[in-house]
């Protein structure tokens, strides 16, 4: 069973609490609780990824699509139809659900790379509809003008105000998905994993399993996508291509893929990558990550929360 430590947990929380006071103090790092924000977006999809990749073993190269289909539900229904933020995130979570169902059912019975190409080609033709329905989502241009968020008269209109917004949404997230991994799902998930044989041999419903946390993956990402939108007040499709699903692949690879905290490790240390530390290798950024995700592959196969296990063993040879 997954055993949440309080000391890790109690660290996060006043770390997450107090950056933002500490950084508007420090001119060097007054941007940095921006960054936090898109840290914390990445933290909600990566989540549902850890969960779906790293504890059921299924491969997905689609979910900047339902990242889109989150973001766009928000965007059309509050610009075009003047419908409640908070209800439009509840909608673009459902609509999420229910094509996570749809393209789940016949894709999860794949394997291996056939699975990767399926959910790969799902992302590309979502992208493609957000390009060329202009109509409805502003084709390449993209769609302006969303709302932020309240909450009965109380504005999120500051950094320091939706960064403690999303981070309490990525508490909820996480503090769920340890009980769902620390239940009987998570646990057929876990011998999905291992062996499909031997799950089906002790009578787990390996489709519904899969179709369950693929489902509840797409939940998150399309809430993450909500969170985006409401935030930018812009979106256009290039946010959701295939290049940033492989993106989130890499952030839990870079944490580590087979716990959630490596999840949020690896969007945290992401989020500073692309939006601070490599934006200025330009169109050739994009090689570093790979060269970042081989070496970790090779030298670090747990990420880097396992990086402290690794030394305390070295210590004790």
């Amino acid at each position: 069973m997954l055993r949440i430590r309080k000391a890790p947990m109690g660290v996060g929380a006043i770390f997450i609490l107090l950056f933002p006071w500490v950084a508007e103090r420090l001119p060097a790092i007054e941007h940095y609780p921006d960054l936090m924000v898109f840290a914390g977006i990445y933290c909600l999809m990566t989540i549902g990824m850890s969960l779906l990749m790293g504890y059921a073993g299924q491969i997905s190269l689609g979910h900047a699509a339902f990242y889109g289909i989150g973001a766009y539900a928000s965007g059309i229904l509050t610009t075009q139809y003047n419908l409640n933020p908070w209800l439009c995130i509840l909608i673009g979570s459902a609509a999420a659900t229910a094509v996570a169902v749809v393209v789940g059912a016949p894709s999860l019975r794949l394997r291996g790379h056939y699975l990767a190409m399926a959910t790969l080609a799902f992302g590309i033709i979502i992208n493609i509809v957000f390009r060329e329905e202009a109509e409805w989502t502003g084709g390449p241009d993209g769609m302006g003008g969303i709302p932020g968020l309240d909450i009965f008269g109380y504005s999120f209109d500051s950094i320091h105000k939706y960064y403690y917004l999303v981070w309490i949404v990525v508490a909820i997230a996480f503090f769920f998905t340890i009980r769902l991994i620390q239940s009987p799902t998570g646990r057929a998930l876990r011998a999905i994993h291992a062996s499909e044989a031997a799950a089906s041999a002790m009578g787990i419903d390996i489709s519904r399993s899969k179709i369950v946390v693929f489902a509840f993956s797409a939940i998150l990402a399309s809430v993450a996508g909500s969170l985006y939108a409401h935030y930018m007040n812009f979106i256009n499709p290039s946010t959701f291509d295939t290049l940033f699903s492989i993106k989130l692949v890499i952030m839990i690879a870079l944490g580590g893929m087979h716990t959630i905290w490596g999840a949020v490790v690896g969007s945290v240390l992401f989020a500073f990558l692309s939006f601070e530390w490599l934006h200025q290798f330009g169109e050739y950024e994009i090689v570093v990550y790979g060269l970042v995700l081989m070496m970790v592959t090779i030298y670090l196969p747990e990420g880097l929360v396992g990086l402290p296990g690794r030394i305390a063993q070295r210590v004790r040879r």
